[in-house]
C-alpha cells in the first residue's frame, strides 16, 4: 500500500506540472488509489458529499463574495487615502501606507488576491510616480498581500480548523502574531529600501492641516474601517459565527459599494456574482475531490506509516519541525494554500502531536508556510498577478520579491521554535 500512495502521489505531482486544473489532478491520483489500492470510489464520493454539505464550509463562497465586492466597491482607496495621512509624508512612507492597507483589507476579506487586486492599480503607479522602481514597487505589494492569508479572517484557516477538528476561531487568533510581525518586517526593509531610492516627498503640511485631513479622510474611510470591526468584533464577541459575519460582510459591502462608495453599478454587481459563483463552486469541487484523496491515504494508514518512517531518521524534535517545514514549503510551490491544507494538514497531524505539537501551533505553522507558495514559483499565483497588474517582467520582480522573502523567513523560524508567538492571543482570549 505504501507503493500505491507513493505512486498516486507522483501522478498527482505530475497532473498538478502539466497544467491540469487541480479538480482532475486529485480524480486522476483517486483513480489509480481505486484502481490499484483497492478502494472503494463509491464510497469515497459519499463520504465526499457528506463532507462538503457541512455548514461550517458555507462561510468560504460569502467571505469570497465579500471580499470580491469589496475590492470592486471602491473601499481601499478611502483606506489608502486614510493611512496615507499618518505616514504619507515621511521618507518611504508610501510603501508603509501599501503594507499596512493589505493588513487591513486582510481583515475584511480573508484572502491574498483581494490586497493585490484592490491595491495594486492605484497604489503602484503612485509609488512609481513617486519615485519608487516599478519592480519593487510591485513585489512590495505583492508580497504585502500575503497578510491577507495571515490576519483574520483567513479563508484557509477556516479549512484547516475543518479538517483537523481544531477551533475555527482558535486557528484565526494563532496567526495575529506572525501577521503583525511580518507587516513590521516588511515596512522597515521599505524604508531601508526608500534612503537608496530618488524619491519625491509630498511637501510638509501644518498640524492643524493634518488634523483636518485626519478628520476629512477618516470620515470618508470609516465605512470602510468599520467592516473589521464588525466582522471580527461579531465573532470574537460571541454575537456571531464565522458564517453569521461573513454573511453580514456581504450584506454590509452591498450598501457601501452602491450608495456610499459608489464603485458598484448594476452591470459591475453582476459581473462580480458571477464570478465569485464561478470561483466558489470550482473550490467546492476542488475540497470534495482532495477531501477524497486525503480520505484514502487516511484509510490505508499513511499517517502513521510517515510517523514511523520520520522517526526512523531522527527523534529530534528540532529536526523534525525543520523537515515539516521544508515538506509544507514543497508543497506551497505546488498547490494553492487551500489544497495543501486538505491534503497534508491531517496527514501530518499524528506527527505533530508525537512530537508534542500544540495543535494551534500547527496551524500556525502550517498556514505561515504555506502563505509563502503563492509567492514561490512554480505554483506562485499571488505573484504572477501581481506582475501583471504592475507591468513587471518576472526577472525584474525576482530580485525585491527574494529581498520580502528572506525578511519573511525569520517570522516562519519565530512560529515555528517560538510557540508564544500563535499561543499567547488564544489563550489570553479564552480559546484555548
Amino acid at each position: 500500500m505504501v507503493t500505491v500512495s507513493v505512486i498516486s502521489l507522483f501522478i498527482l505531482m505530475g497532473l498538478l506540472s502539466l497544467g491540469i486544473p487541480i479538480a482532475f489532478c486529485f480524480s486522476g491520483s483517486l483513480l489509480y488509489m481505486s484502481i490499484a489500492g483497492g478502494v472503494s470510489m463509491k464510497g469515497m464520493m459519499l463520504w465526499g458529499l457528506q463532507q462538503i454539505l457541512s455548514p461550517a464550509l458555507l462561510c468560504i463562497p460569502l467571505f469570497i463574495y465579500a471580499g470580491s465586492l469589496m475590492s470592486e466597491s471602491g473601499i481601499a482607496k478611502y483606506l489608502l487615502e486614510f493611512v496615507d495621512v499618518f505616514v504619507g509624508r515621511i521618507r518611504g512612507g508610501l510603501g508603509v501606507v501599501a503594507t499596512v492597507t493589505c493588513a487591513l483589507i486582510g481583515a475584511i476579506s480573508g484572502s491574498a488576491f483581494t490586497g493585490v487586486a484592490a491595491t495594486g492599480n492605484m497604489l503602484i503607479p503612485e509609488m512609481v510616480k513617486r519615485g519608487y522602481p516599478r519592480p519593487f514597487a510591485t513585489a512590495l505589494v505583492t508580497c504585502s498581500s500575503i497578510l491577507g492569508v495571515l490576519i483574520p479572517p483567513s479563508t484557509p484557516m477556516i479549512i484547516f480548523g475543518w479538517v483537523t477538528g481544531t477551533s475555527v476561531l482558535a486557528c484565526f487568533l494563532s496567526t495575529v502574531g506572525p501577521g503583525l510581525l511580518t507587516t513590521a518586517i516588511f515596512c522597515a526593509i521599505n524604508l531601508y529600501c526608500a534612503k537608496k531610492f530618488p524619491l519625491v516627498i509630498p511637501p510638509a503640511i501644518t498640524k492643524q492641516e493634518k488634523r483636518q485631513q485626519i478628520v476629512t479622510k477618516g470620515w470618508k474611510a470609516l465605512p470602510a474601517l468599520f467592516m473589521p470591526v464588525l466582522i471580527l468584533g461579531g465573532i470574537y464577541g460571541g454575537v456571531m459565527t464565522p458564517t453569521e459575519a461573513a454573511s453580514a460582510a456581504v450584506i454590509y459591502s452591498i450598501p457601501i459599494g452602491f450608495l456610499v462608495y459608489r464603485g458598484l453599478t448594476g452591470k459591475s454587481f453582476w459581473s462580480v456574482s458571477q464570478s465569485s459563483g464561478i470561483s466558489t463552486g470550482s473550490i467546492m469541487i476542488m475540497i470534495m475531490c482532495s477531501m477524497m484523496l486525503s480520505q484514502t491515504y487516511v484509510v490505508l494508514q499513511i499517517p502513521q506509516l510517515i510517523v514511523k518512517a520520520v522517526f526512523s531518521l531522527t527523534t529530534n524534535r528540532v529536526m523534525i519541525l525543520i523537515l515539516i517545514n521544508l515538506l509544507l514549503l514543497f508543497v506551497g510551490m505546488i498547490v494553492n494554500d487551500v489544497t495543501g491544507i486538505i491534503l497534508v494538514a491531517p496527514l501530518l497531524m499524528p506527527l505533530a502531536q508525537a512530537i508534542g505539537l500544540h495543535p494551534i501551533q500547527y496551524a500556525a505553522i502550517f498556514c505561515v508556510n504555506l502563505a509563502i507558495g503563492s509567492l514561490t514559483p512554480p505554483y506562485a499565483s499571488l505573484l504572477y498577478l501581481g506582475m501583471r497588474i504592475g507591468r513587471v517582467e518576472f526577472m525584474d520582480m525576482l530580485p525585491p520579491t527574494l529581498l520580502f522573502l528572506a525578511g519573511y523567513v525569520p517570522v516562519m523560524l519565530l512560529t515555528t521554535y517560538w510557540p508564544a508567538l500563535s499561543l499567547t492571543l488564544p489563550r489570553m482570549l479564552g480559546y484555548m
